[in-house]
């Protein structure tokens, strides 16, 4: 398997002022080639790929003696940056999406790391130091230790720290195995309530820093352009967000562990969170776009996915279709508005709150598709 290790660095000021220099040169590469292969194409209709890029990379140097301050291999991976962006950018034309993301140029704070392609070429760990090439040794924070091969190693500047990102490879260790299965049903009420009846709060992440952020924000829009008064206004900004972020990556982190050491089957809903928040979803006339960004839906079922897959878990992700509307005792469509939180079937006259309903419906169809049938999750055959 492939995993992304996170450390933080601690580079002196003199390597900060390096790393900050070779972003900016990382930065000022990609914007070019983005240009070069938009008005090749409106000037001449011709494409440039990625090799007559990389190709060109020599040449730039003489021009632009400053990128001679980069290891080759970080500014090759750039030119493979910008191919895969062009690659998505005609894939999601070819599939007919609406928000087709021409790839953009990227500013100042748009840019923000850098990877070396190859373990032992321009870095190694070292003495719980990082050296980099033409930037020196940098003190590392390991941890955690380093498993399986590594691959890559990519720096990252992240609201004003630096941090590196190693890509290994390694053999995953299956937990023992577990009959248990679940339903999972997420929610803002509750951020997951499960087919055995337990559940687990919505920690609310956004909504406990919300007012600081707005106090912050007003702060930072009173200040002008370009003085030392912004700059110290909008790193608190950045602050804020990224303790927003560490708490909901720490929260989702921690729950799917338990949900994977606990459960050998795992159903879950796949819900689609972009669509829900352009839909401008609504209960009692308010619009639940920051909630549903705050629980992050999404990306607990991602982390969830991968530690199933780690743990040799059975990890399935269902059509939510139905699952709220459907009663889970005797199959009868019960049809319901998002305010209303309790099922009440009128034909088995069986009542339970809405999400607890819903997990029911979400084990029945993930075992299903396993060729499984359970008590907790019982065949519809009567009520259809």
């Amino acid at each position: 398997m492939i995993k992304s290790l996170k450390y933080r660095l601690y580079p002196a000021k003199k390597q900060k002022r390096l790393l900050q220099a070779q972003l900016n040169e990382c930065r000022w590469l990609y914007n070019h080639f983005l240009e070069e292969r938009k008005n090749s194409w409106e000037k001449d209709r011709k494409s440039i790929g990625y090799f007559q890029q990389s190709m060109s990379i020599v040449a730039l140097k003489k021009e632009r003696p400053s990128l001679s301050n980069v290891y080759s291999q970080v500014l090759q991976n750039i030119a493979d940056k910008v191919d895969k962006a062009f690659q998505s950018f005609f894939s999601r034309v070819k599939n007919g999406d609406k928000k087709v993301g021409y790839p953009r140029f990227k500013g100042f704070d748009r840019y923000d790391s850098f990877t070396y392609k190859q373990a032992g070429f321009g870095w190694k760990i070292k003495d719980k130091h990082l050296e980099l090439s033409k930037i020196g040794s940098i003190k590392i924070k390991l941890h955690r230790s380093i498993m399986g091969i590594l691959k890559t190693c990519t720096i990252k500047k992240q609201a004003g720290k630096w941090y590196v990102c190693f890509s290994v490879e390694y053999e995953s260790k299956p937990l023992s195995p577990s009959e248990k299965a679940v339903g999972i049903d997420v929610g803002l009420e509750n951020f997951a309530t499960f087919s055995t009846k337990d559940k687990i709060a919505n920690p609310c992440f956004f909504k406990t820093d919300q007012k600081a952020l707005a106090k912050a924000q007003r702060k930072l829009s009173k200040q002008t352009k370009g003085t030392p008064e912004r700059q110290k206004a909008k790193k608190i900004v950045v602050h804020i967000h990224e303790r927003i972020f560490n708490r909901r990556h720490n929260f989702i982190h921690q729950e799917a562990r338990k949900i994977v050491n606990r459960f050998g089957i795992i159903c879950i809903e796949k819900l689609n969170t972009r669509n829900m928040m352009s839909n401008q979803i609504k209960v009692f006339g308010h619009k639940l776009n920051k909630s549903i960004a705050d629980v992050a839906w999404g990306q607990f079922a991602i982390v969830l996915s991968h530690k199933a897959e780690e743990a040799g878990r059975q990890f399935i992700a269902i059509n939510p279709k139905g699952t709220s509307q459907r009663c889970s005792q005797c199959g009868t469509i019960v049809k319901k508005e998002l305010s209303n939180r309790w099922h009440d079937c009128p034909i088995c006259n069986v009542r339970l709150h809405r999400d607890y309903n819903a997990s029911l419906n979400i084990l029945r169809v993930g075992l299903d598709s396993l060729g499984i049938k359970s008590v907790e999750a019982p065949d519809f055959s009567r009520g259809e």
